[in-house]
């Protein structure tokens, strides 16, 4: 530990002397550790300051080691009251061995997330150590910001179908007789495609889930990647594209690609929407053989749209792949690319976005091609 890595306490014990299991720190060298760890002898004596703690708290270890407890970690709970005052570590119940983490203020009002561990020669002995973690809000603050902000999107694209589709089903049912067949069956295709993106919604929130608990399945079998992707193309000549706005490209041969084929379309669905809603002139799709991106394979199948439209600018780049990440033109939840990159890797592969040769965007992303373990 910077300066207390060598610093001892009173009775010439190393600052270390904090168990391992403090704070999750399996090793030695606490300086290395990301929270800040903070250790008192039996007086309540600061021997122990690492170099997050200096971090968090803005004190210098050499003006924290030697001071008491209460002097060196001034907290206070939410409600102004002295902490350490409050849980009187080494005069309270003999019974304590740890403090669960709880939201305390540094002088100047800074949060604080902080644990402490009472260490005792023998069961309900005497204090002899007492180790406390502190970690930084702001990391957490961010996934609540994160969660906050997922629900309101959801909120936001929820309400619109919805009400479409009660507007119409109320008014239908009050006043049925009043329409024309073809009437009738154009506000049912409306009440359809908003269910069918009700539908798409919930498919993402799910999927968003999985990926963030790292429990995304995916189910591996043989995948004929350039027919997918014709397939995507035939369906947006279908839906009033021009086939010339496409150019698919397939180097032959291609190694054999075992994947899941629903998540491969999805991955696939959201690169061209993008492209084309998104850029302008020709889309063009690139399919290769290439290098694994996995450890032990020599071979893999890349996939590269691209599009010749404005681009993304390059300080958005590092965004992409973030959720709500929406670029220039709203619309969308915004949640699509993060999780095409999250299906990319849960397949073992690796997605880059960049600028095209025509100036527009270009997403590759590359897949290992090797087969299931069971029939390898």
């Amino acid at each position: 530990m910077s300066v207390a890595g060598t610093s001892t306490g009173p009775e010439g014990r190393d600052a270390r002397g904090a168990p391992p299991s403090a704070c999750g720190a399996g090793g030695l060298d606490f300086d290395q550790l990301p929270d800040g760890l903070v250790v008192a002898d039996e007086r309540g004596r600061v021997v122990g300051f690492n170099a997050a703690a200096e971090r968090i708290t803005a004190v210098p270890a050499a003006d924290a080691l030697g001071q008491p407890l209460e002097k060196a970690l001034p907290l206070e709970d939410l409600e102004g009251r002295r902490w350490w005052q409050l849980t009187d570590p080494y005069g309270g119940l003999s019974t304590r061995t740890r403090q669960p983490e709880r939201n305390l203020l540094l002088p100047g009002g800074r949060e604080v997330l902080v644990t402490a561990r009472y260490v005792r020669a023998e069961p309900l002995g005497p204090v002899r150590r007492l180790v406390v973690c502190l970690r930084d809000t702001e990391a957490r603050r961010r996934t609540e910001r994160s969660h906050a902000e997922l629900i309101a999107t959801v909120a936001h694209e929820l309400r619109s179908p919805l009400t479409s589709v009660k507007g119409f089903t109320a008014t239908l049912l009050a006043k049925w007789e009043r329409f024309t067949d073809d009437q009738k069956r154009l506000m049912l295709e409306t009440v359809d495609a908003d269910a069918d993106r009700v539908t798409r919604l919930i498919a993402e929130l799910l999927d968003i889930s999985r990926i963030d608990s790292g429990r995304l399945e995916v189910r591996r079998q043989p995948v004929d990647i350039g027919a997918a992707v014709s397939r995507h193309i035939q369906a947006y000549v279908a839906a009033g594209q021009p086939a010339e706005r496409f150019l698919l490209r397939i180097e032959q041969p291609l190694p054999d690609l075992w994947a899941d084929p629903d998540k491969i379309d999805q991955v696939l669905s959201n690169l061209l929407e993008n492209a084309v809603r998104h850029g302008a002139g020709t889309v063009t799709i690139d399919v290769t053989p290439t290098a694994s991106p996995r450890e032990g394979e020599d071979t893999g199948t890349s996939v590269t749209v691209s599009d010749e439209g404005p681009g993304i600018p390059e300080e958005s780049m590092n965004r992409v792949f973030t959720r709500f990440w929406r670029g220039s033109k709203r619309g969308g939840t915004g949640l699509g690319l993060y999780i095409v990159k999250g299906i990319v890797e849960a397949h073992g592969g690796t997605i880059t976005v960049g600028r095209a040769r025509g100036g527009g965007a270009e997403f590759r992303f590359t897949l290992p091609v090797s087969a299931p373990a069971y029939l390898a």
